[in-house]
């Protein structure tokens, strides 16, 4: 070993040594390379201390409170080790980053259970990001283990529930953070906090959302939409419904979706937004028809339309249109799917639709064929080609309908 040293070490690298040193002493499964060839040696749990930090303020290591000093100098100490693991991590040096990392979070203990919860929350996202599933496992029972101790007391502090439902949201344990927020919930509906109450049903429909437990969700969105009629406010009732009408939808509960699209058409209409309206009402109608409702949908459809049309939505009206002519088609009504076709027509014009406008001659070139309607559906045809030529598409398509209509007209002999 050579007697010479540099003249001048880096302050931070000679920080991480010396940590890296304590992490090799005092956690020997850091300094393992690998432990594969004795399946009876199970990691111990790099939460736990295995011997004193020397990090350790003395109050701490006489179980006692802290003082104010100790814990100011503690928690600049613990900073200055999440800057070298988060230093370390960037580097590339992940294990390692690790090692001093679960350093920081055995002496975060010793600061209580709020800052030792948000700094388990706050590595354990990293954990989850590079998808280590050990260190998430340690990490969340660590803060099982703070929840036991929390429940067991007889005053519920909200401050530790809410922290621990964040970091239970960070290690990605949604059903975990439920319960936390359920409980934040009673407590807030004991103090009859009607703010705290709304505030934690949104975080517990949108947990329930993210992890596709629609039936939770379904309960938590109803509660939250009593609470908004309740204040009579229309725009968080619009929220709530609206995510209800997804909800249901994943449910498969068409009657459902109807009833709570139409509580959105009525709150629309009482706020004077029309525009919304031929969507909803368009989505109930396909509903109906998929319960094999076909009066009542043929119905919504034209009620759509004449909604649409009143307030100048072409293109909603269209829509609408469409949806009724497929509807008569399947069944066969092919006079009735031509006169809408040419209801259509007009609608998609004063839309300035000619895509479909292109679409709709077709339809009804190919309704006129069915009726032998040679010299109708040749026009039609006509007509839709002189689109396809402005919009350069379908052209030869149209080109070979109109040949094979005309050898109909004119035989050949």
């Amino acid at each position: 070993m050579s007697d010479r040293l540099p003249q001048k070490i880096s302050k931070f690298y000679f920080s991480v040594v010396c940590s890296l040193l304590w992490v090799i002493l005092s956690f020997p499964v850091y300094a393992q390379s690998n432990n594969e060839e004795d399946p009876n040696v199970f990691p111990p749990d790099p939460l736990e201390f295995r011997t004193l930090d020397p990090m350790l303020p003395e109050s701490a290591r006489n179980k006692k409170p802290l003082t104010e000093l100790e814990r100011t100098e503690l928690q600049q100490a613990l900073n200055e080790l999440n800057q070298q693991a988060t230093e370390l991590f960037q580097a590339g040096d992940k294990v390692t980053a690790f090692a001093v990392w679960y350093r920081e979070l055995r002496l975060t203990r010793v600061l209580g259970f709020i800052p030792e919860v948000q700094a388990l929350g706050r590595v354990g996202a990293i954990a989850w990001q590079e998808n280590s599933r050990e260190d998430i496992q340690f990490i969340t029972r660590r803060l099982q283990a703070i929840q036991t101790e929390a429940t067991a007391k007889p005053i519920v502090e909200l401050e530790l529930w809410r922290a621990l439902a964040t970091a239970y949201e960070q290690v990605r344990a949604p059903d975990k953070a439920v319960v936390a927020y359920e409980k934040i919930l009673r407590a807030a509906r004991e103090a009859q906090n009607a703010d705290e109450i709304a505030a934690t049903l949104v975080k517990i429909g949108e947990l329930s959302l993210n992890w596709f437990d629609y039936q939770k969700a379904s309960l938590t969105y109803n509660e939250l939409l009593n609470l908004a009629k309740e204040q009579n406010n229309s725009e968080q009732q619009i929220t709530y419904l609206k995510q209800l009408a997804y909800i249901y939808e994943q449910l498969k509960q068409p009657l459902q979706v109807i009833k709570t699209n139409q509580q959105l058409i009525e709150l629309y209409q009482n706020l004077q937004n029309f525009t919304e309206i031929p969507d909803l009402k368009l989505a109930i109608g396909s509903k109906l028809e998929s319960l094999g409702q076909i009066e009542e949908a043929a119905q919504q459809y034209e009620e759509t339309y004449s909604f649409a049309w009143s307030i100048q939505q072409y293109s909603g009206a269209a829509d609408a249109l469409r949806k009724l002519v497929a509807l008569q088609l399947s069944l066969k009504q092919i006079d009735a799917a031509l006169e809408t076709s040419q209801v259509l027509l007009q609608t998609d014009r004063l839309a300035h639709n000619f895509y479909g406008m292109m679409n709709t001659y077709d339809q009804i070139a190919q309704l006129y064929l069915a009726q032998q309607n040679y010299s109708q559906a040749l026009a039609a045809w006509e007509k839709g080609l002189a689109i396809a030529k402005q919009l350069s598409y379908r052209e030869a398509y149209f080109n070979r309908q109109i040949q094979e209509v005309s050898r109909q007209i004119t035989p050949e002999f």
